[in-house]
């Protein structure tokens, strides 16, 4: 058979590289059809995996609208040519192309927020596959699997640290530091929302750097390190997972490095416009698990990141936790390459239930620090 992988993120390239290795080495014909978006082709370059470039986008929220016609007509154009049986991506661009070359499509979606994404792409789909945190009902053929979409290239299955990366950093094998990470806020459903001012930026380095080193990686490219304490991840961004997975503590106004920081059991602290009661279900789910903290201004950062790296049963405490939620996840992995195999339909697949059949699901009872 063969299938079309959309990549519109950097996120996504790891969500499928190992899905499109696998579908390859069983001799099935792969196609990746990319955004050149931040790091996305680096990354796609890194894992050798075949790829064509649909069309690209800087961080600006302005700059993925202007080129969005542009985009659809490559991507349409590349679809025909290559002729898939089935297209996996996250989106509009994914269900409209499968849609007008009448090939059926599968949608992985984790991001209740994006609402409108929601509306123009899932009635194109055969099959939406959430986690079973997501807490939006996209229909019936809405399936969820037990775990995150982190789990395709984060579970302990597929993913292993590599501890030299500290080597590369210049770093000593038993010393400390925090990862700053910045989110540019340039996708359609980040219209509206913001993250750390640059004023608390500083302040948040200043802090932690009286515990640890610290590195920031800013996806925007626009932080001001001049005079401060920090200095930026300049390694290929293919090992920031094995850099996530040795850092003390992670504080970041992202969404996806969080949740990964959540799964390699390295603490970490979110703050953005998202957090509050409408948050995402995989981020209440993960504060409940007490691997992540979700707050809302530089104060509660400071104050969280002060407890955690001063605190001597942190990393400890963070694998135990990290053991614990992981224990029942799925590889989804596993899961997208038994759906593909399928042509994309579900029915038989254990590893997913239909939304509507769940029970009215409620958080997670808490295993922060009172109930260890």
């Amino acid at each position: 058979m063969k299938y079309l992988f959309f990549t519109n993120t950097p996120a996504h390239v790891h969500l499928y590289k190992h899905a499109v290795e696998r579908l390859r080495d069983r001799g099935h014909d792969v196609l990746v059809l990319a955004r050149d978006y931040t790091c996305t082709t680096d990354l796609l370059e890194w894992y050798d995996l075949p790829y064509t470039v649909y069309g690209s986008c800087d961080t600006s929220k302005g700059s993925l609208l202007s080129q969005l016609p542009a985009h659809y007509v490559r991507a349409i154009a590349s679809a025909r040519r290559f002729d898939p049986d089935l297209i996996f991506g996250m989106g509009g661009y994914a269900a409209h192309t499968g849609a007008v070359t009448r090939t059926p499509t599968v949608l992985l979606i984790d991001s209740e927020p994006a609402s409108f994404d929601h509306t123009i792409s899932t009635p194109f789909a055969r099959t939406i596959l959430t986690p079973n945190t997501f807490r939006k009902d996209l229909g019936e053929d809405h399936h969820v699997f037990p775990g995150l979409k982190e789990c395709a290239y984060l579970h302990p299955e597929v993913y292993e640290s590599n501890p030299s990366v500290r080597d590369r950093l210049g770093l000593a094998e038993d010393e400390s530091y925090a990862i700053l990470r910045l989110n540019a806020f340039g996708s359609q459903h980040d219209v509206g929302k913001q993250g750390i001012t640059s004023e608390d930026q500083r302040r948040i380095v200043e802090r932690l750097s009286e515990d640890a080193t610290v590195l920031v990686s800013d996806e925007g490219g626009d932080a001001d390190l001049e005079g401060l304490p920090a200095r930026p991840f300049d390694l290929h961004p293919a090992l920031l997972h094995d850099v996530l997975a040795e850092a003390d503590l992670l504080v970041a106004d992202t969404q996806t490095m969080v949740t990964e920081a959540a799964l390699l059991g390295t603490p970490a602290i979110r703050s953005n416009s998202f957090v509050g009661e409408d948050d995402m279900g995989n981020f209440v789910e993960l504060e409940n698990q007490g691997l992540i903290h979700n707050v809302a201004s530089a104060d509660d950062i400071i104050e969280q990141a002060t407890a955690l790296l001063e605190a001597d049963d942190t990393a400890e405490t963070w694998r135990r936790r990290r053991n614990g939620f992981l224990a029942d996840k799925v590889n989804l992995t596993d899961v997208i390459v038994d759906v593909a195999t399928a042509q994309g339909y579900v029915d038989g697949l254990d590893s997913l239930s239909q939304f509507s059949q769940l029970a009215a699901r409620e958080p997670a009872q808490s295993v922060g620090v009172g109930g260890d």
